[in-house]
């Protein structure tokens, strides 16, 4: 029976001890779905594609480094079937060499530069204002084949709306970038080859700068 009070105490001391979360913690829609991705060669950049290839109205990005082209390739082919398509990108993009934030600008789609920040290290996709991709994956071929990542896909409409409002606030102070001289263009429309080209030639320029984040 001498056990009883300490086994009482700490009973108590269990119910009062604080919630690993806050209070202010939300819970998840009972709809929410969720994926989750682990580099390299999980299938992150794969499943970042299929994302894309089934938006319908809007793909708002925030990168810090992007020079994958199959992400590229799906955020053009979005932006040509019509989805609004916009990037926020770190400083680091805007070099005096030609980087991704000029050939997203010359693809047509809005690019802006946030230099606001020591560095802007988001690494987001809001699809529609219901899905949210995030995580440490840099949109990179580095991230895919070679640094341990990992990415999650959310759908859930609440997380979605915030990740929004984040984007809004970052767009709002970042400056538009209308993109420099192109990059061994063929004549006639872009071809995948040539996508390949500068973007192998984009990845080789950061790795010469730093090792990928």
């Amino acid at each position: 029976m001498k056990r009883w009070p300490g086994i009482l105490l700490l009973l108590c001391l269990s119910m009062a001890a604080p919630s690993p979360l806050s209070a202010a913690a939300e819970k998840f829609s009972p709809e929410a779905r969720w994926e989750l991705y682990f580099s390299p060669q999980g299938g992150a950049t794969a499943a970042i594609i299929r994302s894309l290839d089934l938006a319908r109205q809007s793909v708002l990005v925030q990168a810090y480094s992007f020079t994958s082209a199959p992400i590229a390739k799906a955020l053009v082919a979005a932006h040509k079937r019509g989805v609004r398509v916009e990037v926020v990108l770190d400083k680091s993009q805007r070099t005096e060499k030609y980087s991704s934030a000029d050939f997203l600008a010359h693809a047509g789609i809005k690019t802006y530069i946030d230099a606001a920040h020591a560095i802007a290290h988001n690494k987001v996709m809001i699809i529609d204002e219901q899905i949210v991709i995030t995580g440490s994956f840099n949109f990179t071929r580095a991230a895919e084949e070679r640094n341990a990542e990992n990415l999650l896909i959310i759908q859930d409409a609440r997380l979605a709306s915030l990740y929004l409002e984040d984007w809004r606030r970052h767009a709002a102070h970042s400056e538009p970038h209308t993109g420099r001289g192109e990059v061994g263009k063929p004549a006639g429309q872009q071809d995948d080859r040539w996508l390949d080209k500068v973007f192998d030639l984009l990845e080789n320029q950061i790795g010469k700068i730093r090792k990928a984040p």
